[in-house]
């Protein structure tokens, strides 16, 4: 299966978000906790430069606290800030603006020392589609100040938010980038909905998932479930949407609304939390 998505908006976003960064003293980059490298835009660290940055792991209740944790270790030891966010719940929303003021405190130094006093800090929130952006900063203002949605490509403008007289934000759309070079990759993206689902081979993508899963965790299946593993992932599928009633005329399997319910349940973290990658896999 080949998974490549990079609408026209994207070209447009990267060049505004290129535009904009005279304005901004830091830069939040935005991951999922599931797969914080798949969900790394590597253009990132180029369009921005030297801008100071911390990383926020969105969605940390769909993954695991232990690999989480040792992702916010890894990051600490190559020099980056971070915190895990639950922008659902809320999670770690309030420390959000302590861990920007702890970025960029040099250049608050050096403001305060030519006697600039009251200007606001102003961040930059980047990330992928579906990573939930709009979500974090409806969550860190308290209102709704952007569009979301459990869908790609909601955010197609960037738009300046006020949290407070000492904290802006500026909301852009998620980028991906051009060329998925890397099929694990791709598919991570895949399975969290950072491509959309209409583009994709539901089916195909659904058995990949079974595999993954069925190396990195088997209970979450067994469990959610009730059923065996079989070492042919299409046959647990099968097994799958017999459990879960998707039979067809001629007592048949309905293998696409199978799938859909596999990837649904893995979305919305009904097979539990599930970390897709972790730290010690990165080079």
């Amino acid at each position: 299966m080949n998974i490549q998505w990079y609408p026209g908006h994207m070209v447009k976003s990267k060049r505004e978000i290129q535009e904009s960064l005279k304005l901004i003293d830091v830069v939040i980059e935005i991951l999922d906790s599931r797969i914080p490298e798949s969900s790394k835009n590597p253009e990132v660290d180029s369009i921005i430069g030297n801008k100071p940055k911390i990383i926020v792991l969105n969605k940390c209740d769909l993954a695991e606290d232990s690999v989480t944790f040792e992702w916010i270790k890894y990051y600490k030891k190559v020099g980056i800030n971070s915190i895990d966010v639950d922008s659902s719940t809320g999670k770690n929303i309030n420390k959000i603006y302590n861990v920007v003021k702890e970025t960029v405190k040099d250049k608050l130094d050096r403001r305060i020392e030519k006697g600039i006093i009251g200007r606001p800090i102003r961040a930059l929130i980047i990330g992928i589609p579906n990573v939930g952006k709009s979500t974090f900063i409806n969550k860190l203002t308290s209102k709704s100040s952007a569009k979301t949605g459990d869908k790609p490509g909601v955010t197609k403008s960037r738009q300046w938010i006020k949290v407070s007289n000492n904290f802006e934000l500026l909301d852009t759309p998620g980028i991906l980038w051009p060329k998925f070079d890397d099929k694990r990759i791709a598919l991570h993206l895949a399975f969290t909905r950072a491509i959309k689902d209409e583009i994709l081979d539901i089916e195909e993508l659904a058995l990949e998932l079974i595999k993954e899963i069925g190396t990195l965790k088997p209970d979450a299946i067994i469990k959610r479930y009730n059923i065996e593993i079989s070492s042919d992932p299409f046959e647990t599928l099968k097994r799958i949407g017999s459990k879960r009633g998707c039979i067809i005329s001629g007592g048949n399997i309905d293998i696409t609304k199978a799938s859909n319910i596999i990837l649904e349940d893995y979305r919305t973290g009904k097979m539990g939390k599930i970390s897709l990658e972790k730290p010690g896999e990165v080079e």
